[in-house]
């Protein structure tokens, strides 16, 4: 992996400018994504459920580019 990465190119190149699904999923899997987030569910101060979620989603042509 590079130490310095490119900036990803904006999405949309004109403010009233649309992007359709699939260009929006190419210019993600291109670049990659992570995916983050934490949700504890607590009933009286006592954490009940804690689920995590840690994904990386990219193609598989830009994961063997980078490497």
């Amino acid at each position: 992996m590079p130490a310095n990465p490119m900036p990803a190119p904006p999405l949309l190149d004109r403010p009233g400018e649309q992007l359709a699904l699939v260009d929006l999923l190419d210019r993600l899997l291109a670049g990659g994504v992570v995916l983050a987030g934490e949700v504890t569910i607590s009933l009286a101060g006592v954490d009940l459920v804690h689920l995590s979620l840690r994904a990386l989603i990219s193609s598989v042509s830009t994961l063997v580019a980078r490497q």
